[in-house]
């Protein structure tokens, strides 16, 4: 059969899809033809690719370059029967994949979370009888049968409806339920316009309506969207390809190195495999064997930490790419916004009233002038919110303590906003009980509903609906006394226009005194004669901490782009709101926004340069999302993508961050995320980034701090080459030194409290490098002090009599010594430890007191010589050690003291930049 997905169905008439499709639009699809499409479509489910099996994950952890060499250091030592050496060695290898494999987040779940999102019962139409089936039995041709509550089991167009609505906010991003029609829409309609169709995956909210299945499982809309998410690669974050670029540098130095310490020394008449020893010596020396477990266990603390300012990360690498983070993309509804519509002005006789209050919560007032109303003083008011109320079929609930509204959200807003001014539903319906109602018809634009105001009064008729639609049927309006008028059109439609303007979902309200004699009541009685009460603009309101994190993300030169499903114009007023634009820039309303319209017809070049100038997009599809998330990652951004709804689970998946909502988040959108905000917050987000930008400084503090004794190892076994001497350190010892300081030492470092101002500085350039030409130099001269201080004492030991065994030990406590010292220096890059606070790392002590510990240990201990052939020293060596620490504490500390009081130089290194 043809590929159906590829129809336009909402440009076609209803009968010639049914046609098209081959189904009867009486009877639908009889049975053995049904069975024969699932037979050849399949079932109506999203099937997509399988992940990594643990054993090839454990298994990647181990493809790393420097563990290669580790590898081929274990491999040699064990072929020259050094078993314990041997042992260390692969017994670190197993350590760094072990951390690493348990710290990787588990395999990606969305898929199967889009398939869920699928499985339903859903009323059928087949051989003229209905039946209920499992959604997972639907197929194309099918006549399905919705009412409110039923999810959507795949796409459909259209073919007989009454007042359908579909809420399809997490397709979309449309912030209130759609109301569906029939008729034929232009070929280019954009997804969300399609009002002649319904898809996967969305809510029926109100109303009836019966649609012929057009597409099932991976071809529908969502299953689209599943294909993206597959499609989409893994990124790597900006400090995992900062640290594979080193690793590969490294390296090829390593390779090099050693390939040149065995040449030297063969050639100068050594043995053979004393220089194949020294070359492992020089391998092993030179890696970071603790790097991997300490990057592992930083990024851990750090979603620990941030598990407490309520960001839950899923994946590890996320921690450090929030420091990184140059652009936000964040959706609208639910996201900066409470999704929740709130009325926030009312015009009613002639006077405009504003209302406090977000969202469905009841509290709040409305306002005239500043001042609260009162009810004596503002009939009319108090007519106009009275028809919102009674001509409204929603109910506002409370559950666990958050107000909710069961129907249609507007009509939830017109509650809301009712009951601040002491108005109850229970009780204005006891008052005035509805006797019928005409519903909401989209053709019509208008509903109404008839009530008994008592024996000694007519029945009162309440009508709300499209302001031009209400206006045209009103012959008088109500002043602000209560007293009847004539109606003032131009007057009204200028403020109906001037709300529309502002963002705000205008409807109009009016009133009719009906006969009783007039029954049974129908559009004839509402047709003409009516009284206009006023009007109420409602919009889904800004969140009040989305605009203070907005604020401070541009203060951290973080750039804010708002990428919705909804309206230009609302969008725009949203922005201009929470501060992304200018008020002057979104006059006329929406000219500071694209929509996907516009976007669909760019090139690629205009594209990235719309991407980078532009701060809202509207009315964007799921493609067009990951479109722009990938423009600007083209120019270089490193992109953090906010969403809540399954039409932005690819562009989550394919930002350097994807960000998704804990609360109103759909599973699929929080499987495909790094981070879930707990609270729906975007103000999270912003203690994130201050997170991320401290464990990121802690990363590189550890860096800086761990590197110099890898340089100094190594250059200790190259002088000895050289110098044709013995070997100061032996491999084993070496393996003691880096994975017992890395742990004991290191670590604490993650522990470092972040420093003051850490969120005044502009986001890191993500084409800096971790090591700048300042942290170069200072590795530089720490290496190259532990390479005399190691060298020498091991030297000054033997030329004492000292055996090599004790000479061994006392160059294995030099290196473990120094680095103590040098973790003091290295709590801050450019302040003392005095200007940080002497005690505000308790751990540093802690681990600094178990270090020395277990160095005793090592030196005293008769099976630690054993295992590391070392032997016990002296008192008075324990002198030198020390003074060979000290210096290294001073020497750093006034090398930062004269960089403090150069210009720029510490500033410079504090925001990441080489000097």
């Amino acid at each position: 059969m043809e590929r159906l997905m590829a129809k336009h169905w909402h440009h076609m008439p209803g009968g010639e899809a049914s046609e098209l499709l081959q189904t009867n639009p009486e009877r639908g699809l009889e049975e053995f033809e049904a069975k024969r499409r699932q037979e050849h479509f399949g079932p109506n489910v999203i099937t997509g690719k399988g992940g990594k099996g643990p054993l090839m994950r454990f298994l990647l952890q181990l493809h790393q370059p420097l563990i290669y060499i580790l590898i081929a250091a274990g491999a040699v030592t064990a072929a020259f029967r050094e078993w314990v050496d041997s042992g260390v060695i692969f017994g670190v290898v197993l350590v760094n994949a072990s951390i690493g494999f348990l710290q990787e987040s588990k395999a990606l779940a969305a898929i199967a979370a889009l398939a869920q999102t699928m499985v339903a019962e859903v009323t059928v139409l087949r051989g003229g009888s209905r039946r209920r089936i499992s959604s997972a039995e639907v197929v194309p041709g099918d006549l399905i049968l919705l009412q409110s509550g039923d999810k959507v089991p795949a796409d459909m167009r259209l073919i007989e409806l009454k007042d359908l609505q579909i809420d399809e906010s997490t397709l979309t991003g449309e912030s209130v339920p759609v109301k569906k029609k029939r008729g034929v829409l232009d070929r280019d309609t954009v997804l969300a316009d399609r009002r002649n169709m319904v898809y996967a995956s969305t809510l029926v909210t109100y109303g009836q309506g019966t649609g012929v299945v057009v597409a099932t499982g991976n071809a529908t809309e969502v299953g689209r969207i599943s294909e993206l998410i597959s499609a989409a690669p893994e990124l790597q974050t900006p400090l995992t390809k900062k640290i594979a670029h080193f690793s590969h540098i490294l390296l090829y130095a390593i390779l090099a190195l050693a390939a040149a310490t065995v040449l030297i020394g063969v050639l100068r008449g050594q043995p053979a495999l004393e220089m194949f020893m020294a070359a492992v010596a020089l391998a092993v020396g030179a890696i970071p064997e603790g790097l991997p477990a300490a990057l592992s266990i930083t990024l851990a603390i750090g979603v620990a930490r941030m598990a407490r300012r309520r960001a839950v990360i899923r994946r590890l690498p996320a921690v450090e790419t929030l420091g990184s983070t140059t652009v936000i993309c964040t959706d609208k509804t639910g996201t900066l916004t409470e999704n929740q519509m709130t009325v926030q002005e009312i015009f009613a006789g002639d006077e405009t009233f504003e209302v406090s209050g977000a969202g469905y919560d009841p509290s709040g007032t409305v306002l005239k002038q500043g001042e609260p109303i009162t009810h004596g003083g503002t009939p009319v008011l108090f007519e106009c919110l009275r028809a919102g109320l009674l001509c409204n079929d929603s109910i506002l609930v409370q559950k666990e303590g958050r107000w909710g509204v069961q129907g249609d959200p507007t009509e939830g807003a017109l509650i809301v906003v009712a009951a601040k001014v002491g108005l109850s539903a229970d009780e204005e319906a006891a008052r005035l009980p509805r006797l019928d109602v005409i519903p909401f018809e989209s053709e019509r634009q208008y509903m109404a509903t008839l009530h008994d105001a008592g024996q000694a009064e007519t029945p009162i008729a309440y009508v709300k609906g499209a302001a031009e639609i209400i206006l045209e049927r009103c012959t008088e309006s109500l002043d602000a006394t209560g007293a009847a008028q004539p109606v003032d059109r131009e007057r009204v439609m200028a403020e109906v226009g001037r709300m529309a303007s502002n963002g705000l979902r205008v409807l109009a309200f009016a009133k009719k005194d009906i006969s009783p004699e007039s029954a049974p009541f129908d559009h004839e009685d509402v047709a003409g004669g009516l009284r206009f009460l006023g009007l109420q603009g409602m919009i889904d309101p800004p969140r009040a901490e989305a605009i203070e994190a907005v604020k401070a993300c541009h203060t951290a030169g973080i750039r804010i782009k708002m990428i919705t499903g909804d309206h230009a114009i609302t969008a725009s007023a949203i922005a201009e709101k929470i501060g992304l634009i200018d008020a002057g820039d979104s006059a006329p309303a929406g000219k500071a926004a694209i929509t996907g319209k516009t976007l669909a017809k760019m090139p690629d070049a205009e594209l990235i340069e719309a991407a980078e100038e532009t701060p809202v997009f509207a009315r964007v599809d799921p493609e067009q999302k990951l479109s722009l998330v990938e423009a600007l990652q083209a120019r270089g951004h490193i992109v953090a993508m906010t969403g809540d709804g399954v039409n932005d689970a690819p562009a989550l998946k394919r930002a350097n961050i994807g960000i998704a909502m804990g609360i109103t988040g759909t599973e699929v959108a929080k499987e495909a995320a790094d981070m879930i905000l707990t609270d729906d917050n975007f103000a999270t987000i912003e203690a994130a980034v201050e997170e991320g930008r401290g464990v990121f400084d802690n990363l590189t503090k550890f860096i800086v701090w761990t590197l110099p004794t890898n340089l100094g190892e190594g250059l200790v076994i190259l002088l000895a080459i050289f110098a044709g001497a013995t070997l100061p350190i032996l491999p084993v010892q070496i393996l003691w030194i880096n994975m017992v300081t890395a742990v004991l030492l290191g670590l604490t470092l993650a522990f470092e409290p972040k420093e003051p101002g850490i969120m005044l500085r502009p986001p890191r350039d993500p084409k800096t490098p971790i090591l700048t030409r300042y942290l170069l130099w200072r590795i530089i001269l720490v290496g190259g002090m532990l390479t005399a201080a190691g060298f020498g004492l091991f030297e000054w030991e033997l030329h004492r009599g000292a055996s090599e065994a004790q000479a061994r030990t006392v160059a294995v406590n030099v290196f473990v010594v120094a680095e103590i010292f040098y973790l003091l220096n290295c709590r801050s890059l450019t302040k003392s430890m005095f200007q940080l606070g002497l005690f505000s790392n308790p751990w540093l002590f802690v681990g600094v007191s178990l270090m020395v510990l277990l160095q005793l240990l090592y030196t005293y201990l008769p099976a630690m010589n054993w295992m590391f052939h070392g032997a016990p020293i002296p008192l008075d060596a324990w002198g030198y050690i020390l003074a060979t620490g000290l210096a290294v504490y001073l020497v750093i500390g006034f090398e930062k003291w004269v960089r403090q009081r150069t210009s720029g130089g510490g500033k410079e290194q504090a925001v990441g930049k080489a000097p």
